[in-house]
């Protein structure tokens, strides 16, 4: 079996898991762990001169069902200049059928079916950490930089701690830095623990955000990663 295989397989044990009520976008604990990461990721683009989109070109590696990408349209994406790629047939066939005037594509992230110096933003949202080898994690990173125009960058999203789950690799800043040598990386801890947050939010919002303000309690890296072959001569 290949790791593609692998992963198809790993994400069909996931499935019927993520269908339960107690993982729905609107229960208090998702959507107080929701709005804190948008917060906190669109605060980064802002920083780093990405906002507004206007006519930059956006590729989401791994892209589920899309759900995020149809985010980018609020910050002035043009529906054209949003891209999704996923492995996942059932997850490309879903997000078409929510957003058909996007265009979304299956495919392998180690073999991106884009030309060099595509795209201004890439993201990857607990993408790196679904695959099981440092080999093919490697190759997609390579792919995500062929990709990037020069001044381009990844969005970063991913576990750094996930003991409930055995599907996922926890990957850190030293892992960033490994698979983008010589990249910026401008980095900070986010979400709150989802556990702990799933059973606090309908009980205490005020209580989520003051355990929140805990680094030690966020369970993921938010990055915004600038390889080094993007980057202006020195």
């Amino acid at each position: 079996m290949n790791e593609a295989d692998e992963v198809r397989r790993a994400f069909a044990r996931q499935g019927t898991r993520w269908e339960d009520v107690h993982y729905r976008s609107w229960m208090p604990g998702n959507l107080f762990i929701h709005q804190e990461g948008e917060r906190a990721w669109i605060q980064l683009l802002r920083r780093n001169g990405f906002l507004p989109l206007g006519e930059r070109r956006v590729l989401d590696v791994g892209c589920g069902p899309g759900k995020m990408l149809m985010r980018y349209l609020l910050l002035g994406a043009r529906p054209e200049n949003l891209v999704g790629i996923d492995l996942l047939e059932d997850e490309i066939e879903q997000a078409r059928t929510l957003a058909p005037h996007l265009d979304f594509q299956v495919g392998d992230a180690t073999d991106l079916p884009f030309g060099d110096s595509t795209f201004d933003l890439a993201l990857a949202f607990t993408m790196f950490t679904s695959m099981r080898s440092e080999e093919t994690r490697r190759r997609a990173a390579h792919e995500i930089e062929r990709v990037l125009k020069p001044g381009g960058a990844l969005l970063w999203y991913d576990f750094w701690v996930n003991p409930g789950n055995r599907e996922v690799q926890p990957l850190g800043v030293k892992d960033i830095r490994r698979l983008f040598p010589g990249s910026n990386i401008d980095a900070r801890r986010v979400t709150l623990a989802p556990p702990l947050a799933r059973r606090l939010a309908s009980v205490s919002w005020l209580g989520c955000s003051i355990l929140d303000a805990l680094p030690l309690l966020r369970t993921h890296w938010l990055a915004l990663v600038r390889p080094r072959s993007t980057m202006p001569p020195a």
